[in-house]
């Protein structure tokens, strides 16, 4: 991330409700590390536009997603289908999402 971008670490700089931001504060997490960052400042991705990125078991890859999705649907009011490969791990992202 070029130094004039340093704030897009911050998850506060991206424009989500207070609700939100408060939630993953709640969590501990304030900021992103720099390449999560640069996944969402890529191209077009924020527009809806496709992103294919790869990373270690643990490394961050749901955060990525998670801003995208919520970016998404609270800026289009559209529904979003979130899909993920084991019923626990779908349940613990139910609770945490509400």
């Amino acid at each position: 991330v070029p130094e004039d971008q340093a704030d897009k670490l911050l998850l506060a700089s991206w424009g989500l409700p207070k609700a939100v931001l408060e939630k993953y504060h709640s969590l501990g997490v304030v900021q992103m590390f720099e390449w999560q960052a640069e996944c969402l400042m890529l191209g077009q991705v924020l527009e809806g536009k496709n992103l294919v990125y790869s990373a270690p078991t643990s490394a961050g890859k749901t955060l990525v997603a998670e801003l995208l999705i919520l970016k998404r649907v609270l800026e289009t009011h559209k529904k979003a289908l979130l899909i993920l490969p084991f019923v626990s791990v779908a349940k613990e992202k139910k609770c945490y999402l509400q």
